[in-house]
């Protein structure tokens, strides 16, 4: 038996659904509060004793500051607090699936092909019975033959204006249903999308139910990994909190919002508003924000039923946080949600946790300035004694982000957290400006993928933030210069010594981080790649032009494929490999791109293959096969079949 005789039973990445969380225990809810309650008690007494004892008289700019960044820190966790002290508070989904008609639209405007082919295949492929709607901005013709040859309406409009939001808007005037799923362009549909969604809206008064935003690149820069394991595992996802959290949380107020894709809505609650509104460039919060001064009624429903594409490098990271920036600052300055008495009490303070989050990035910037303005001048924001001022702030601090990581159900990890803080401070700092003060604010569509054009191969390394890179400066500069006053070579003193050693520590730690967040945006793992659409690692096993290789990673553009050098093709040349799919064999032809040697030990060869244009009823296949489980079983769905199967030999094979 050669080393290809034995089948490997391989799941690549499906978008399958993850099952809602079991309720919590009461028990562990009360906790979790008790220890919230009690990082909130201890930090007002705290903030008390500083803002009575401690201020700096000869640096009350400084001490006032330092207090204030104090005091937004410690209602930042009150508004956490009151954001995820109940995550069980949503409705129990009804047994019936409601007789409502339903379509489902896909807004486009430049995504790829490659994007757009397996979110269009799974939305077509879903039950019950309903009509998908490919809303293409950007008038392409071969999108609308896509559209065509997977089952899908194809709409475009003559005048393309309010980006997203028009774009839904005007179909939602060509439409006569009941609800309207809404899938960006890059997020695949579980099977039971729709199952598992509609039957709440047996509820008439129901308007939206939104479901969790998951990511099948987990390669992504929002991603940290365990590089240890051989797959490098996930361990990580900076959005994680927001969906599996923060958004359950608000069940419990009658504050969940709209998220922008994997989403059902009521299409006479939307009609009720105007439909989505166009004033800001985040027109969902916006438009349910309408919703709830309507009284209509929202649900998050906390299972994962489609995945998409997380922000792949540092600059889709940065430009996305921007865009939904701009708009929580613009719907924050249009609609004042926060004084609004036609939302309730609860529903008032859950906008003011998502809108005043933001401005935790001005709070950073002052975290990281305010040590180096110490070291710098010899100032001194506090004054107390040492030993006092180290045992109330240490316990202070200790319970507070006790508190925040146990609200977050561990969720919240600290140095990453910090690292993607820093990543996107100047893009927030920006874009809070961009969204209070500056009315024309354009629609910033987020590239999706990695389909790179920089470099020999094909990878393109993103440029430094001006800020994190004059920050970073200036800690070294602040750093050398306290060594040297210590050490009596500058003209400076430092009157209370305590208080700029502490300066420094923190300095050196805030270093550390800038450190690690300028690594993390020009690490090469982050930068673009020449594959056009994601690559899923497997090892399926195939056969290639007669011989037997296992596939190493697999996309709808492409694959890697380990065989023997014996056999080894030739850079360019025209070749065929057979995949053993669920539904039989897929034949793809494919021009070798590179070949290099294997790691699996000597006499083997890595092959890099690009499947020719033109394939489409194949690569469809594919897609289903990549994304998709096979079956709703009892309960959640599940993968339990192999997406891909180990190919027959040529002798077997179906000829295609």
């Amino acid at each position: 038996m050669d080393r290809y005789d034995t089948p490997q039973v391989t799941h690549l990445n499906a978008v399958v659904a993850a099952p809602a969380r079991p309720p919590e225990p009461a028990g562990r809810t009360w906790s979790i509060r008790a220890s919230a309650l009690l990082g909130l008690g201890f930090g007002l007494v705290y903030l008390v004793w500083r803002a009575t004892s401690t201020l700096h008289p000869e640096a009350m700019t400084l001490s006032i500051v330092l207090l204030l960044l104090e005091v937004h820190a410690w209602l930042g966790l009150a508004l956490f607090t009151f954001s995820l002290w109940d995550v069980d508070g949503a409705p129990p989904v009804p047994g019936q699936l409601p007789d409502l008609s339903v379509a489902v639209l896909i807004p486009t405007y430049n995504e790829p092909a490659e994007v757009l082919l397996p979110t269009i295949a799974a939305a077509v492929a879903l039950e019950p019975s309903h009509r998908t709607l490919v809303l293409d901005d950007g008038n392409r013709p071969e999108i609308a033959r896509l559209a065509g040859r997977l089952g899908a309406e194809y709409l475009t409009r003559p005048e393309h204006v309010h980006a997203k939001a028009g774009n839904l808007n005007h179909a939602l005037e060509q439409l006569d249903v009941d609800l309207v799923a809404i899938l960006d362009a890059d997020h695949v549909a579980a099977p039971g999308f729709l199952l598992r969604t509609m039957p709440y809206f047996v509820d008439e008064g129901l308007a939206l139910v939104q479901t969790p935003q998951d990511f099948y690149n987990e390669d992504s820069f929002e991603h940290v990994t365990d590089r240890r394991s051989p797959r490098a595992q996930p361990l990580f996802s900076e959005q994680s909190v927001f969906y599996r959290e923060i958004q359950p949380g608000k069940n419990r107020w009658g504050a969940a919002f709209w998220c922008g894709t994997g989403a059902v809505l009521r299409t006479s609650a939307l009609a009720s508003v105007g439909g989505v509104t166009t004033t800001s460039v985040t027109e969902d919060v916006q438009t349910t924000i309408r919703l709830h001064r309507r009284g209509w009624r929202t649900v998050y429903h906390d299972e994962v039923l489609a995945r998409g594409l997380a922000a792949a490098t540092s600059q889709q990271y940065a430009l996305q946080r921007h865009r939904w920036c701009t708009g929580a600052m613009q719907v924050l300055r249009q609609e004042l949600p926060l004084t609004d008495r036609r939302l309730t009490l609860p529903q008032r303070l859950a906008y003011a946790a998502t809108f005043l989050g933001w401005f935790d990035a001005v709070r950073l910037l002052g975290l990281l300035v305010l040590p180096l303005a110490v070291l710098a001048t010899g100032a001194s924001p506090i004054m107390a004694p040492l030993p006092l001022f180290l045992v109330l702030f240490v316990t202070s601090l200790a319970l507070q982000q006790t508190a925040l990581w146990r609200l977050a159900r561990g969720r919240i990890r600290p140095v990453p957290t910090a690292v993607f803080d820093l990543s996107r401070l100047q893009a927030t700092l920006r874009a809070i400006i961009t969204g209070l003060f500056e009315r024309d604010v354009p629609f910033a569509v987020t590239p999706k993928g990695r389909r790179g054009t920089g470099g020999d191969d094909g990878r393109t390394r993103m440029p430094l933030p001006r800020l994190l890179t004059a920050l970073a400066v200036g800690h070294v500069l602040a750093l050398a210069w306290y060594a040297a006053s210590i050490a009596g070579l500058t003209p400076l003193s430092y009157p209370i010594p305590g208080v700029a050693h502490g300066a420094a520590f923190w300095a050196i730690v805030n270093g550390g981080l800038l450190v690690a967040a300028i690594a993390r945006m020009r690490s090469d793992r982050f930068a673009d790649e020449r594959r056009a659409s994601h690559r899923f690692p497997t090892s399926a096993r195939g056969t290639f032009d007669g011989h037997a290789v296992t596939v190493d990673d697999l996309s709808l553009t492409g694959a890697q494929v380990t065989l023997d050098a014996a056999f080894a093709p030739a850079d360019g040349v025209e070749a065929h490999l057979h995949l053993q799919l669920a539904d039989g064999v897929a034949t793809f032809a494919s021009e070798v791109r590179s070949v290099r040697d294997a790691p699996g030990g000597p006499g083997l060869v890595r092959v890099g293959l690009a499947f020719n244009p033109g394939q489409l009823d194949e690569q469809a296949r594919l897609a289903l096969g990549l994304f998709h489980a096979p079956s709703l079983e009892d309960g959640p769905m599940s993968a339990t079949a192999p997406a891909v199967r180990q190919a027959p030999d040529d002798r077997q094979r179906v000829a295609s």
